[in-house]
């Protein structure tokens, strides 16, 4: 690789790491934040925490970094002309490769560590994600809960104890269970223990109270009473989607699993997506080369690249999605995803041989030109000083 080229590819490649890691950290930060409840419900460590976070980052990666190499390569790009480098290059009658060849170089380099990442790195992070929750909610009642203290366990169950004994054994047992919406039970017992499997709750020696919405009272006193713990203890093995599936078991799906039966769609889709979203990054690239790798006067007014090639970006991310979902419905919709990337790669591919570029229609380009100047209008100086006198 030639010093230009190695100059090119260094400085779209730490453009690409400061666009990536903000973003990345963001989205990170709200997905654990929407799993917070995994410490304030099942009293897990951080140290746990900090793990279900590490094992959700993988989910992301593959999303944000196309948009993050989209803005890596137009921004790079865009500053170089602004610095009469690319000009410069081409005056002085260089190949246009020396530009293209570090870019689509990163952007394959990407594509495949996207590939290896959302086959073989997502999908075991997912499963274990989904054991990792299951497990800290499995047996809660005899690990979690705190003495003399309510919690919640699902809605309208709550629960509390006096003091937790060994050999699985509570006292001063207080559950008020209100999800049947006909009546209310409230369970008072001296004492209960949970089996080993954590999934029923033996009560002795207490009373029941069931009141209906007309407000009638019936008490039960019991010697004995068993509840169900199951349907909220998570003892039960975690149940999984497609995207949780491995590459070999969506090329080969199992006729027998209960979730191949009810949704053999989600599994079509989440296959032929896998086999295709991959190349994002390279046809982001091309892309983003096709927007911002020519060389144009600074006097020539247009939009800046970056917005252009996030458009078409945004564009091309949601014709994906929406193209998949058209999948699931019917299989025969399948030529929708190749075609996408097909296209989307023999289209730049011809702009770039042809030395053609993206222009935005007038229409678009007059109203954002007016949107523009109006914001100018009002964000300068000079008018907020009018406008207070």
């Amino acid at each position: 690789m030639k010093l230009l080229e190695i100059y090119i590819l260094r400085r779209i490649l730490q453009m690409f790491l400061v666009a990536l890691l903000p973003v990345l950290t963001i989205i990170w930060t709200i997905q654990v934040l929407g799993r917070i409840n995994l410490v304030t419900d099942t009293g897990q460590s951080m140290g746990s925490f900090v793990v279900l976070a590490t094992y959700i980052l993988p989910t992301i990666v593959p999303v944000v970094l196309p948009f993050a190499l989209a803005i890596g390569i137009t921004q790079t790009l865009t500053a170089m002309n602004n610095d009469s480098e690319l000009p410069v290059i081409d005056a002085a009658g260089s190949s246009r490769s020396i530009i293209y060849r570090p870019v689509l170089l990163l952007a394959a380099f990407l594509s495949i560590f996207s590939f290896v990442v959302a086959n073989f790195v997502e999908p075991p992070s997912r499963v274990a994600a989904r054991q990792m929750v299951a497990a800290a909610y499995a047996d809660l009642l005899s690990s979690v809960i705190e003495e003399k203290t309510f919690r919640s366990i699902e809605d309208g169950l709550y629960v509390q104890i006096s003091e937790r004994h060994s050999g699985r054994i509570l006292t001063g047992l207080f559950v008020v269970d209100q999800r049947d919406p006909n009546f209310d039970l409230i369970y008072y017992a001296r004492e209960g223990s949970i089996d080993e499997s954590g999934t029923s709750l033996t009560m002795r020696d207490g009373e029941v109270h069931r009141k209906t919405p007309e407000g009638r009272v019936s008490i039960i006193k019991f010697v004995s009473y068993a509840f169900d713990l199951s349907a909220m203890s998570g003892a039960e093995a975690p149940s999984y989607t497609a995207a949780d599936r491995s590459l070999g078991f969506l090329l080969n799906p199992d006729p027998e699993d209960s979730h191949v039966q009810r949704s053999p769609g989600s599994y079509r889709a989440e296959l032929h997506g896998r086999l295709t979203e991959w190349l994002f990054p390279f046809m982001l690239a091309l892309v983003s080369l096709v927007v911002a790798g020519d060389s144009r006067s600074h006097r020539q007014a247009r939009l800046h690249p970056m917005v252009i090639a996030l458009l078409l970006a945004f564009g091309l991310r949601w014709m994906g999605f929406s193209f998949k979902n058209l999948v699931k419905q019917d299989e025969a919709n399948t030529y929708l995803l190749y075609l996408l990337p097909v296209v989307t790669i023999m289209s730049c591919s011809y702009l770039l041989a042809t030395h053609r570029t993206i222009r935005m229609p007038r229409a678009v380009y007059d109203f954002a030109n007016r949107t523009l100047r109006w914001l100018r209008q009002k964000l300068s100086p000079r008018a907020s000083i009018g406008g207070s006198q």
